[in-house]
Protein backbone atom coordinates (compact mmCIF):
# COMPACT_ATOMS: atom_id res chain seq x y z
CA UNK A 1 0.00 0.00 0.00
CA UNK A 2 1.03 3.53 -0.92
CA UNK A 3 2.06 5.64 2.36
CA UNK A 4 2.64 9.26 1.36
CA UNK A 5 2.45 12.11 3.61
CA UNK A 6 1.66 16.04 2.77
CA UNK A 7 2.92 18.56 5.12
CA UNK A 8 0.65 21.03 4.75
CA UNK A 9 1.18 24.06 7.51
CA UNK A 10 3.54 24.17 10.41
CA UNK A 11 6.60 22.96 9.63
CA UNK A 12 7.99 26.52 9.38
CA UNK A 13 6.49 28.25 12.18
CA UNK A 14 4.35 27.13 15.68
CA UNK A 15 0.75 27.82 14.17
CA UNK A 16 -1.28 26.86 11.16
CA UNK A 17 -1.27 23.18 11.67
CA UNK A 18 -2.82 20.68 8.85
CA UNK A 19 -1.06 17.64 7.68
CA UNK A 20 -2.84 14.93 5.36
CA UNK A 21 -1.58 10.96 5.42
CA UNK A 22 -2.85 9.07 2.23
CA UNK A 23 -2.91 5.04 2.50
CA UNK A 24 -3.78 3.73 -0.63
CA UNK A 25 -6.74 5.57 -1.88
CA UNK A 26 -7.63 7.00 1.96
CA UNK A 27 -6.48 10.33 3.01
CA UNK A 28 -6.82 11.58 6.56
CA UNK A 29 -6.52 15.38 7.24
CA UNK A 30 -4.68 16.07 11.00
CA UNK A 31 -5.48 19.53 12.27
CA UNK A 32 -6.64 22.88 10.09
CA UNK A 33 -5.00 25.88 12.45
CA UNK A 34 -4.88 29.16 12.59
CA UNK A 35 -1.13 30.80 12.03
CA UNK A 36 -2.23 33.55 15.53
CA UNK A 37 0.56 35.62 14.88
CA UNK A 38 -0.37 36.95 11.67
CA UNK A 39 -3.91 37.46 12.77
CA UNK A 40 -2.58 39.54 15.42
CA UNK A 41 -0.24 41.52 13.17
CA UNK A 42 -3.59 42.16 11.39
CA UNK A 43 -5.49 42.98 13.96
CA UNK A 44 -7.85 45.91 12.30
CA UNK A 45 -8.71 43.32 9.77
CA UNK A 46 -11.83 41.22 10.08
CA UNK A 47 -10.57 37.79 8.79
CA UNK A 48 -13.91 36.43 9.39
CA UNK A 49 -14.93 38.05 6.40
CA UNK A 50 -12.07 37.13 4.07
CA UNK A 51 -11.73 34.87 1.34
CA UNK A 52 -10.27 31.60 1.84
CA UNK A 53 -7.35 32.66 -0.53
CA UNK A 54 -6.71 35.84 0.78
CA UNK A 55 -6.38 34.18 4.52
CA UNK A 56 -3.83 31.84 2.66
CA UNK A 57 -1.57 34.65 0.89
CA UNK A 58 -1.64 36.56 4.57
CA UNK A 59 -0.39 33.49 5.94
CA UNK A 60 -3.15 32.98 8.44
CA UNK A 61 -4.18 29.77 7.19
CA UNK A 62 -2.83 26.60 5.31
CA UNK A 63 -2.02 26.39 1.97
CA UNK A 64 -4.38 23.30 0.75
CA UNK A 65 -4.19 23.65 -2.72
CA UNK A 66 -1.37 20.69 -2.46
CA UNK A 67 -4.10 18.36 -1.79
CA UNK A 68 -4.64 18.47 -5.32
CA UNK A 69 -1.43 16.65 -5.81
CA UNK A 70 -2.52 13.49 -3.23
CA UNK A 71 -5.34 11.25 -5.27
CA UNK A 72 -7.35 9.74 -2.89
CA UNK A 73 -10.49 10.83 -0.95
CA UNK A 74 -10.43 12.40 2.15
CA UNK A 75 -12.35 10.27 4.48
CA UNK A 76 -12.02 12.45 7.86
CA UNK A 77 -10.86 15.51 9.27
CA UNK A 78 -9.21 15.12 12.66
CA UNK A 79 -8.10 17.87 15.29
CA UNK A 80 -5.91 16.91 17.89
CA UNK A 81 -7.47 19.14 20.76
CA UNK A 82 -8.98 22.54 20.72
CA UNK A 83 -6.52 25.35 20.37
CA UNK A 84 -6.99 27.97 17.49
CA UNK A 85 -3.51 27.04 15.66
CA UNK A 86 -4.96 23.88 15.50
CA UNK A 87 -8.85 23.84 14.95
CA UNK A 88 -9.24 27.66 13.59
CA UNK A 89 -9.28 27.10 10.01
CA UNK A 90 -11.77 24.35 10.23
CA UNK A 91 -14.33 26.90 9.50
CA UNK A 92 -12.80 28.53 6.29
CA UNK A 93 -11.77 25.11 4.81
CA UNK A 94 -13.47 22.16 5.82
CA UNK A 95 -16.55 22.94 3.39
CA UNK A 96 -13.68 21.73 0.27
CA UNK A 97 -13.80 18.21 1.58
CA UNK A 98 -16.60 15.80 1.70
CA UNK A 99 -14.97 14.10 4.99
CA UNK A 100 -16.74 14.06 8.74
CA UNK A 101 -14.77 16.09 11.42
CA UNK A 102 -13.85 13.24 14.38
CA UNK A 103 -12.46 14.40 17.68
CA UNK A 104 -12.87 14.16 20.84
CA UNK A 105 -16.03 15.75 23.11
CA UNK A 106 -14.69 18.91 23.96
CA UNK A 107 -12.80 19.66 20.88
CA UNK A 108 -15.77 18.46 18.60
CA UNK A 109 -17.69 21.08 21.13
CA UNK A 110 -15.34 24.29 20.14
CA UNK A 111 -15.37 23.08 16.46
CA UNK A 112 -18.98 23.21 16.69
CA UNK A 113 -18.74 27.25 17.93
CA UNK A 114 -16.12 28.11 15.31
CA UNK A 115 -18.12 26.77 12.34
CA UNK A 116 -21.86 28.97 14.47
CA UNK A 117 -19.89 31.78 14.60
CA UNK A 118 -18.72 31.90 10.99
CA UNK A 119 -20.82 30.93 8.18
CA UNK A 120 -19.53 32.52 5.25
CA UNK A 121 -18.17 29.04 4.16
CA UNK A 122 -21.44 27.15 5.02
CA UNK A 123 -19.48 24.00 6.62
CA UNK A 124 -21.55 21.30 6.98
CA UNK A 125 -19.35 18.52 7.66
CA UNK A 126 -20.89 15.80 9.94
CA UNK A 127 -19.00 16.14 13.28
CA UNK A 128 -18.33 12.79 14.50
CA UNK A 129 -17.11 12.47 18.64
CA UNK A 130 -14.81 9.58 19.66
CA UNK A 131 -13.01 9.11 22.90
CA UNK A 132 -9.38 8.71 23.72
CA UNK A 133 -8.92 5.00 23.84
CA UNK A 134 -11.06 4.49 20.68
CA UNK A 135 -10.99 3.11 16.84
CA UNK A 136 -12.72 3.63 13.91
CA UNK A 137 -12.35 2.23 10.51
CA UNK A 138 -11.37 4.68 7.96
CA UNK A 139 -12.77 4.13 4.39
CA UNK A 140 -13.71 1.11 2.98
CA UNK A 141 -10.68 -1.06 2.38
CA UNK A 142 -11.04 -2.28 5.87
CA UNK A 143 -7.39 -1.89 6.28
CA UNK A 144 -6.97 1.73 7.68
CA UNK A 145 -8.21 2.38 10.53
CA UNK A 146 -7.90 5.87 13.23
CA UNK A 147 -7.33 5.14 16.88
CA UNK A 148 -7.29 7.97 19.50
CA UNK A 149 -4.61 7.90 22.42
CA UNK A 150 -5.28 9.99 25.37
CA UNK A 151 -2.57 12.74 26.01
CA UNK A 152 -2.19 15.34 28.45
CA UNK A 153 -1.50 18.88 27.35
CA UNK A 154 -2.78 22.25 28.17
CA UNK A 155 -6.05 21.67 27.66
CA UNK A 156 -8.41 19.11 28.11
CA UNK A 157 -9.45 15.68 26.02
CA UNK A 158 -6.40 16.05 24.09
CA UNK A 159 -5.29 12.55 21.92
CA UNK A 160 -3.06 12.10 19.43
CA UNK A 161 -4.10 10.01 16.55
CA UNK A 162 -2.51 6.91 15.16
CA UNK A 163 -3.40 5.58 11.42
CA UNK A 164 -3.02 1.86 11.32
CA UNK A 165 -2.12 1.07 7.50
CA UNK A 166 -0.86 -2.43 6.36
CA UNK A 167 2.50 -0.79 5.93
CA UNK A 168 2.64 0.30 9.49
CA UNK A 169 1.46 3.15 12.43
CA UNK A 170 1.17 6.82 11.17
CA UNK A 171 1.35 8.58 14.41
CA UNK A 172 0.84 11.92 15.00
CA UNK A 173 2.06 13.47 17.76
CA UNK A 174 1.25 16.76 18.19
CA UNK A 175 0.64 18.75 20.94
CA UNK A 176 1.06 16.81 24.43
CA UNK A 177 3.32 16.53 27.56
CA UNK A 178 3.99 13.77 29.70
CA UNK A 179 1.96 14.45 32.87
CA UNK A 180 1.23 11.26 35.01
CA UNK A 181 -0.65 13.26 37.77
CA UNK A 182 -3.09 15.83 35.72
CA UNK A 183 -5.47 18.24 37.76
CA UNK A 184 -8.01 17.01 35.18
CA UNK A 185 -8.70 14.09 33.09
CA UNK A 186 -6.48 10.86 32.88
CA UNK A 187 -2.24 10.45 32.78
CA UNK A 188 -0.44 10.34 29.37
CA UNK A 189 -1.16 7.17 27.96
CA UNK A 190 2.35 5.68 27.86
CA UNK A 191 1.20 1.62 28.25
CA UNK A 192 -0.52 2.14 24.50
CA UNK A 193 2.35 4.34 22.95
CA UNK A 194 4.84 1.43 23.86
CA UNK A 195 2.06 -0.96 22.74
CA UNK A 196 1.76 0.39 19.23
CA UNK A 197 5.39 0.74 19.05
CA UNK A 198 5.63 -3.14 19.21
CA UNK A 199 2.71 -4.05 17.12
CA UNK A 200 2.67 -5.74 14.02
CA UNK A 201 5.41 -3.64 11.31
CA UNK A 202 5.24 -1.19 13.96
CA UNK A 203 5.81 2.72 13.75
CA UNK A 204 6.20 3.29 10.01
CA UNK A 205 6.32 7.64 10.91
CA UNK A 206 6.13 9.68 13.63
CA UNK A 207 5.09 13.26 13.34
CA UNK A 208 6.29 15.56 16.44
CA UNK A 209 5.74 18.53 18.09
CA UNK A 210 9.50 19.96 18.28
CA UNK A 211 8.16 23.08 20.83
CA UNK A 212 10.48 22.52 23.63
CA UNK A 213 13.47 20.17 22.05
CA UNK A 214 15.77 22.39 23.34
CA UNK A 215 15.12 22.16 26.63
CA UNK A 216 16.78 19.71 29.12
CA UNK A 217 15.24 17.50 31.52
CA UNK A 218 11.37 16.62 31.16
CA UNK A 219 8.54 19.14 31.13
CA UNK A 220 6.74 19.28 35.09
CA UNK A 221 3.69 18.03 35.33
CA UNK A 222 0.11 20.89 35.78
CA UNK A 223 0.33 20.22 39.44
CA UNK A 224 3.73 21.71 40.26
CA UNK A 225 1.96 24.42 38.35
CA UNK A 226 -1.15 24.46 40.66
CA UNK A 227 1.07 24.26 43.36
CA UNK A 228 3.28 27.52 42.37
CA UNK A 229 -0.03 29.16 42.01
CA UNK A 230 -1.29 28.02 45.61
CA UNK A 231 1.60 29.33 47.23
CA UNK A 232 1.29 32.60 45.47
CA UNK A 233 -2.09 33.36 46.18
CA UNK A 234 -1.81 31.67 50.01
CA UNK A 235 0.82 35.12 50.47
CA UNK A 236 -1.64 37.76 49.02
CA UNK A 237 -4.10 36.37 51.69
CA UNK A 238 -4.07 39.37 53.88
CA UNK A 239 -3.61 41.94 51.04
CA UNK A 240 -6.89 43.96 51.33
CA UNK A 241 -6.27 45.86 47.63
CA UNK A 242 -6.64 43.84 44.16
CA UNK A 243 -5.97 40.85 43.01
CA UNK A 244 -6.35 40.08 39.40
CA UNK A 245 -5.28 37.05 37.15
CA UNK A 246 -4.58 35.99 33.97
CA UNK A 247 -4.34 32.64 31.97
CA UNK A 248 -5.13 30.50 28.79
CA UNK A 249 -8.68 31.01 28.62
CA UNK A 250 -8.62 27.21 26.84
CA UNK A 251 -6.35 25.91 30.15
CA UNK A 252 -9.02 24.66 31.68
CA UNK A 253 -7.34 22.87 34.81
CA UNK A 254 -5.20 26.29 35.20
CA UNK A 255 -8.98 27.90 35.48
CA UNK A 256 -10.18 25.31 38.11
CA UNK A 257 -6.90 25.93 40.47
CA UNK A 258 -7.21 29.55 40.60
CA UNK A 259 -11.07 29.67 41.01
CA UNK A 260 -10.62 27.35 44.17
CA UNK A 261 -7.83 28.96 45.71
CA UNK A 262 -9.75 32.63 44.81
CA UNK A 263 -12.49 30.90 47.42
CA UNK A 264 -9.28 29.55 50.21
CA UNK A 265 -7.95 33.41 50.25
CA UNK A 266 -11.37 34.44 50.43
CA UNK A 267 -12.30 36.02 46.96
CA UNK A 268 -15.14 35.75 45.20
CA UNK A 269 -13.79 34.59 41.52
CA UNK A 270 -15.17 35.59 38.17
CA UNK A 271 -14.33 34.84 34.75
CA UNK A 272 -13.92 37.90 32.58
CA UNK A 273 -13.77 37.84 28.92
CA UNK A 274 -15.20 35.88 25.74
CA UNK A 275 -12.89 33.48 25.44
CA UNK A 276 -13.03 32.61 29.21
CA UNK A 277 -17.07 32.65 29.39
CA UNK A 278 -16.44 30.47 25.88
CA UNK A 279 -13.84 27.61 27.22
CA UNK A 280 -15.08 27.39 30.70
CA UNK A 281 -18.74 27.51 30.03
CA UNK A 282 -18.13 24.36 27.54
CA UNK A 283 -16.08 22.90 29.98
CA UNK A 284 -18.91 22.77 32.53
CA UNK A 285 -21.83 22.14 30.23
CA UNK A 286 -19.72 18.99 29.06
CA UNK A 287 -19.27 17.72 32.73
CA UNK A 288 -15.43 17.78 32.80
CA UNK A 289 -15.48 20.37 35.29
CA UNK A 290 -18.13 20.91 38.61
CA UNK A 291 -17.80 25.13 38.60
CA UNK A 292 -18.92 27.06 42.40
CA UNK A 293 -22.60 27.30 41.44
CA UNK A 294 -22.36 31.60 42.35
CA UNK A 295 -19.45 31.30 39.74
CA UNK A 296 -19.70 34.22 37.43
CA UNK A 297 -18.72 33.99 33.79
CA UNK A 298 -19.16 36.88 31.49
CA UNK A 299 -18.18 38.21 27.89
CA UNK A 300 -19.93 40.13 26.73
CA UNK A 301 -18.14 43.62 26.92
CA UNK A 302 -21.62 45.30 28.77
CA UNK A 303 -21.94 42.18 30.81
CA UNK A 304 -17.98 42.62 31.89
CA UNK A 305 -17.90 46.27 32.79
CA UNK A 306 -21.03 45.89 34.38
CA UNK A 307 -19.30 43.34 37.05
CA UNK A 308 -16.55 45.53 37.10
CA UNK A 309 -18.46 48.68 38.30
CA UNK A 310 -20.01 45.87 40.81
CA UNK A 311 -16.51 45.11 42.06
CA UNK A 312 -15.54 48.44 42.31
CA UNK A 313 -18.92 49.22 44.74
CA UNK A 314 -18.68 45.70 46.92
CA UNK A 315 -14.74 46.33 47.31
CA UNK A 316 -11.69 44.51 45.35
CA UNK A 317 -11.01 43.28 48.44
CA UNK A 318 -13.61 40.86 48.33
CA UNK A 319 -13.17 39.40 44.57
CA UNK A 320 -10.61 37.64 42.33
CA UNK A 321 -11.36 38.35 38.62
CA UNK A 322 -9.96 35.99 36.32
CA UNK A 323 -9.30 37.91 33.17
CA UNK A 324 -8.28 37.40 29.18
CA UNK A 325 -5.10 39.33 28.20
CA UNK A 326 -1.88 36.94 29.39
CA UNK A 327 -0.57 37.67 26.05
CA UNK A 328 -1.10 41.25 26.26
CA UNK A 329 -3.74 41.08 23.51
CA UNK A 330 -4.86 44.54 22.63
CA UNK A 331 -8.87 44.25 22.81
CA UNK A 332 -8.80 41.75 25.52
CA UNK A 333 -9.74 42.57 29.26
CA UNK A 334 -6.17 42.72 31.07
CA UNK A 335 -5.06 45.53 28.26
CA UNK A 336 -8.20 47.28 28.83
CA UNK A 337 -7.26 47.39 32.33
CA UNK A 338 -4.07 48.67 32.07
CA UNK A 339 -4.96 51.30 29.46
CA UNK A 340 -8.12 52.65 31.83
CA UNK A 341 -10.36 51.72 29.36
CA UNK A 342 -12.70 49.60 32.33
CA UNK A 343 -14.65 50.43 35.35
CA UNK A 344 -11.92 48.74 37.39
CA UNK A 345 -9.02 51.23 39.06
CA UNK A 346 -5.81 49.78 39.77
CA UNK A 347 -3.68 51.09 42.85
CA UNK A 348 -0.30 51.45 44.03
CA UNK A 349 0.34 47.57 45.22
CA UNK A 350 -2.57 45.88 43.37
CA UNK A 351 -1.35 42.30 42.25
CA UNK A 352 -1.34 41.04 39.07
CA UNK A 353 -0.71 37.18 38.12
CA UNK A 354 0.13 35.93 35.11
CA UNK A 355 -0.22 32.44 35.14
CA UNK A 356 0.96 31.49 31.34
CA UNK A 357 4.77 32.51 29.62
CA UNK A 358 4.75 34.57 26.58
CA UNK A 359 4.09 32.39 23.72
CA UNK A 360 8.19 33.32 22.29
CA UNK A 361 6.88 34.97 19.16
CA UNK A 362 7.69 38.89 18.04
CA UNK A 363 3.82 40.12 18.34
CA UNK A 364 2.88 38.59 21.39
CA UNK A 365 6.60 39.67 23.28
CA UNK A 366 5.83 43.73 22.40
CA UNK A 367 2.35 43.20 22.96
CA UNK A 368 3.27 41.41 26.63
CA UNK A 369 5.84 43.92 26.95
CA UNK A 370 3.42 46.74 26.52
CA UNK A 371 0.72 45.47 28.62
CA UNK A 372 3.29 44.73 31.53
CA UNK A 373 4.49 48.54 31.23
CA UNK A 374 1.14 50.19 31.59
CA UNK A 375 0.51 47.64 33.97
CA UNK A 376 3.33 48.97 36.41
CA UNK A 377 2.80 53.05 35.77
CA UNK A 378 -0.64 52.60 37.32
CA UNK A 379 1.15 51.03 40.37
CA UNK A 380 0.53 47.54 39.87
CA UNK A 381 2.69 44.56 41.32
CA UNK A 382 3.57 41.82 38.59
CA UNK A 383 3.42 38.08 39.57
CA UNK A 384 4.68 36.34 36.40
CA UNK A 385 5.81 32.71 35.22
CA UNK A 386 3.47 31.10 37.28
CA UNK A 387 3.16 28.01 34.57
CA UNK A 388 4.33 25.28 33.19
CA UNK A 389 4.74 24.13 29.72
CA UNK A 390 2.11 22.01 27.52
CA UNK A 391 4.64 20.53 25.37
CA UNK A 392 7.68 17.79 25.80
CA UNK A 393 11.26 18.91 27.20
CA UNK A 394 14.19 16.49 25.83
CA UNK A 395 13.37 13.69 28.06
CA UNK A 396 9.88 13.82 26.94
CA UNK A 397 10.84 13.19 23.07
CA UNK A 398 13.94 10.37 24.37
CA UNK A 399 10.77 8.44 26.34
CA UNK A 400 8.39 8.84 22.82
CA UNK A 401 11.19 7.49 20.80
CA UNK A 402 12.21 4.48 23.22
CA UNK A 403 8.08 3.61 23.16
CA UNK A 404 7.60 3.76 19.73
CA UNK A 405 10.69 2.93 17.90
CA UNK A 406 9.84 4.82 14.61
CA UNK A 407 11.12 3.83 11.21
CA UNK A 408 10.64 7.54 10.06
CA UNK A 409 10.73 10.62 11.84
CA UNK A 410 8.84 13.91 10.67
CA UNK A 411 9.97 17.48 12.73
CA UNK A 412 7.16 19.70 13.01
CA UNK A 413 5.47 22.64 14.93
CA UNK A 414 8.60 24.70 14.62
CA UNK A 415 10.23 26.68 11.92
CA UNK A 416 13.78 25.24 10.68
CA UNK A 417 15.68 27.08 13.33
CA UNK A 418 13.76 25.75 16.14
CA UNK A 419 13.93 21.84 14.15
CA UNK A 420 17.26 21.68 14.78
CA UNK A 421 17.21 20.90 18.44
CA UNK A 422 15.25 17.92 17.55
CA UNK A 423 17.05 16.82 14.62
CA UNK A 424 20.00 16.47 17.44
CA UNK A 425 18.19 14.49 19.75
CA UNK A 426 17.31 12.14 16.68
CA UNK A 427 20.76 11.44 15.21
CA UNK A 428 21.78 10.93 19.18
CA UNK A 429 19.58 7.74 19.09
CA UNK A 430 20.96 6.86 15.62
CA UNK A 431 18.62 8.48 13.45
CA UNK A 432 19.92 10.70 10.20
CA UNK A 433 18.40 13.58 8.50
CA UNK A 434 17.97 12.73 5.23
CA UNK A 435 18.18 9.04 6.09
CA UNK A 436 15.09 8.65 7.67
CA UNK A 437 14.17 12.13 9.21
CA UNK A 438 13.11 14.11 7.42
CA UNK A 439 12.78 17.55 7.80
CA UNK A 440 10.74 19.35 5.30
CA UNK A 441 8.58 22.46 4.57
CA UNK A 442 5.12 23.73 4.17
CA UNK A 443 3.28 22.03 0.94
CA UNK A 444 5.82 19.63 0.45
CA UNK A 445 4.81 15.90 -0.36
CA UNK A 446 6.66 13.21 1.53
CA UNK A 447 6.65 9.20 -0.08
CA UNK A 448 6.69 7.28 2.31
CA UNK A 449 6.15 3.63 0.63
CA UNK A 450 5.44 3.27 -3.02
Amino acid sequence: MEIEIATIGGYEEVGRQMTAVRAGEDVVIFDMGLNLSQVLIHDNVETERMHSLDLIDMGAIPDDRIMSDLEGDVQAIVPTHGHLDHIGAISKLAHRYNAPIVATPFTIELVKQQIEGEQKFGVENDLVKMDAGETMSIGDSGNVDLEFVNVTHSIIDAINPVLHTPEGAIVYGLDKRMDHTPVIGDPIDMKRFREIGREGDGVLCYIEDCTNANKKGRTPSENVAREHLRDVLYSMEDYDGGIVATTFSSHISRVTSLVEFAKDIGRQPVLLGRSMEKYSGTAERLDFVDFPDDLGMFGHRKSVDRTFKRIMNEGKENFLPVVTGHQGEPRAMLTRMARGETPYELDDGDKVVFSARVIPEPTNEGQRYQAEKLLGMQGARIYDDIHVSGHLNQEGHYEMLDALQPQNIIPAHQNLKGLSGYVNLCESEGYQMGRDVHVTRNGNLIQLVD
